[in-house]
């Protein structure tokens, strides 16, 4: 019997049911209750059992409707996933102002290539100039004291390293506070690592104050890829493993690198762990925000798959019919993700193996679901 003809049916039962209602007459009014009795029979209803889910009650005749079984399937030995290039952020500094004053001088523009110890720019900074006479006038006082009175010598070497050590908390490195014969408010600042220059809020003429952030420097040596695993697939991926990476930009050139990081936290909604891919960049070819196809090598599994056609997709959710048996079936909430079949899905969480799920008529079996809500409001 088709979905059509078993709909009608029950038009049909409706139907008769009135008619009945509104003319049969008997002595004990059997007839009557006999049609109701085949009414509630036929219609599709809910089966509530106390803290279980609900089941719905389907027709033993109802036609269009075939089941499945969902089943485990081979995993290779080679786990493949996308992800992002990022700057390793063990290797990116920024260059902040540790004083009040001016920017005197730009001497890098954004994406600049810099090496550590380069000069990037010049402040005016009447703060440094007052540390330096202090330096300076720490440095005389020492000298004379240990001359005059070799017993104050421990003295006059406490306030010059105090005078030092100001200078040093100021951003200044030990190779300038030695060269330092006069005071002065202008102050050279290098580079502390050799990389890029990604961000540049650094301009001439403008106001600085401590704490303000003039350069980020990244260096592209080395950099991330940012991937995501599935769950399921975690105990298969350890720190250290090898993996290859490649890039739409150079699809002819493989990267090789190894995992770096696994993160602690899986993500409630798509069922995904980040990992973190150290990846070797020669010729700095691989760029921040590139994506980039990893394969990792893993020992073999296995994965749950269910056809395409078992799902249906309402309120940002998957959803499956199982059969529990007995004409009932249990609306199951489902995660999924990709799989390479075709006409096939992985599924992450809401199946177990074995289950047999509806996989001709979901729709049909859909809207009963739905009818039967309605009936039972």
């Amino acid at each position: 019997m088709t979905a059509s003809v078993a709909i009608s049916r029950w038009v049909g039962v409706l139907v008769l049911t009135g008619l009945l209602g509104g003319g049969a007459v008997g002595c004990t009014g059997s007839p009557q209750g006999a049609v109701s009795d085949q009414n509630e029979l036929q219609l599709p209803k809910l089966i509530h059992q106390g803290t279980g889910p609900e089941l719905l009650q389907i027709p033993a005749d109802l036609g269009g409707t075939t089941f499945t079984t969902v089943r485990l399937v081979e995993l290779p030995g080679i786990l493949e996933t996308s992800g992002q290039i990022t700057f390793d952020d063990r290797k990116v500094a920024s260059i902040i102002s540790r004083v009040t004053g001016r920017i005197e001088e730009i001497r890098v523009s954004q994406w600049d290539y810099v090496r550590r110890g380069q000069a990037i720019a010049t402040l005016y900074s009447p703060d440094i100039m007052t540390a330096e006479a202090e330096y300076l006038q720490a440095k005389t006082t020492s000298a004379s004291m240990s001359q005059a009175s070799p017993s104050n010598d421990a003295f006059a070497r406490s306030m010059l390293e105090a005078a030092t050590r100001k200078l040093e908390l100021l951003g200044i490195e030990p190779a300038q506070i030695a060269a330092i014969k006069t005071a002065a408010p202008n102050f050279v600042m290098h580079a502390p690592i050799s990389g890029n220059v990604v961000q540049n809020q650094a301009l001439r003429g403008s106001a600085v104050n401590p704490g303000d952030v003039l350069y980020s420097l990244g260096t592209l040596e080395d950099v991330w890829i940012t991937a995501d695993i599935y769950e399921d697939d975690l105990a298969r991926v350890r720190v250290g493993q090898e993996l290859d990476a490649v890039t739409t930009a150079y699809p002819d050139q493989v990267f090789h690198g190894t995992i770096a990081r696994i993160s602690p936290n899986v993500d409630p909604n798509s069922h995904v762990v980040e990992i973190r891919c150290q990846v070797r960049n020669p010729n700095f070819r691989l760029k921040p925000q590139m994506l980039a196809r990893v394969k990792i090598v893993v020992r073999p599994g296995q994965a749950l798959v269910v056809p395409l056609g078992a799902l249906v997709f309402e309120s940002e959710n998957y959803f499956v019919y199982v059969d529990t048996g007995n004409h009932l079936l249990e609306r199951r909430t489902v995660h999924i993700g990709t799989w390479n079949q075709k006409d096939y899905a992985r599924v992450i969480s809401g199946l177990n193996p074995g289950d047999r799920v509806v996989v001709r008529g979901t729709l049909q079996i859909n809207a009963l679901w739905h009818q039967a809500h309605g009936e039972s409001s």
